[in-house]
């Protein structure tokens, strides 16, 4: 938990498209405590992060790594149907509810990047964002990915999925990448709401 508190104060960073960097990608070996994990995330994990070496582009509208690139609910709902979740949504606002509703969902409402409310983040949890993009819809979730954990060589939370400008060690990914996970601060479009178990995965 100290080291999320560490690096969540930074904020998240964005860059031009211009500038983006190689997707990147991790192997479970790189995570602490991967081995811990239930079975069922540990297949997830192992799922998305094969994701990552396909170099596959942020593609909004795809759920199918074949077209090149997936969204990011495009890439949680394929990698989720791929290890047996077959009741997931297919939209970012509908797998909030999927998680509130049948997984177990922690809110997260503080600014704070010391926040007693990320005390419960567990990998594979899917995290949820509002304000990433203009939306019409109810609820306003804009943004999905999974948590991975913490990294062995710095202790470094990271989420894995798909955007088009969200960071890893410093540069811009637009893609099916491992991603920094941090809080964006005060006055942020970006708002991070909280996050959860997916269902029947943990006691």
């Amino acid at each position: 938990m100290k080291h999320l508190c560490i690096l969540l104060i930074l904020g998240i960073t964005t860059f031009s498209n211009a500038a983006d960097a190689p997707n990147a990608s991790l192997t479970t070996a790189d995570l602490i405590d991967f081995e811990k994990q239930p079975k069922k995330v540990r297949k997830v994990i192992e799922t998305l992060l094969a994701l990552t070496t396909k170099n596959l582009t942020y593609k909004y509208g795809s759920a199918d790594p074949k077209l090149g690139g997936m969204d990011c609910s495009g890439t949680m709902y394929y990698a989720l149907r791929e290890e047996g979740f077959k009741d997931v949504p297919r939209v970012s606002n509908q797998q909030y509810r999927w998680i509130w509703e049948k997984g177990r969902f922690h809110a997260v409402i503080s600014f704070s990047p010391k926040t007693f409310e990320l005390t419960r983040l567990q990998p594979g949890d899917m995290l949820f964002w509002t304000g990433t993009y203009k939306v019409d819809r109810d609820p306003p979730v804009t943004h999905s990915m999974i948590f991975l954990g913490f990294q062995k060589k710095d202790g470094r939370p990271v989420m894995v999925g798909a955007s088009d400008g969200r960071s890893y060690e410093g540069k811009s990914r637009n893609g099916v990448s491992v991603f920094d996970f941090r809080i964006p601060p005060k006055g942020s479009k970006a708002r991070f709401i909280g996050y959860g178990s997916l269902p029947g995965v943990r006691k």
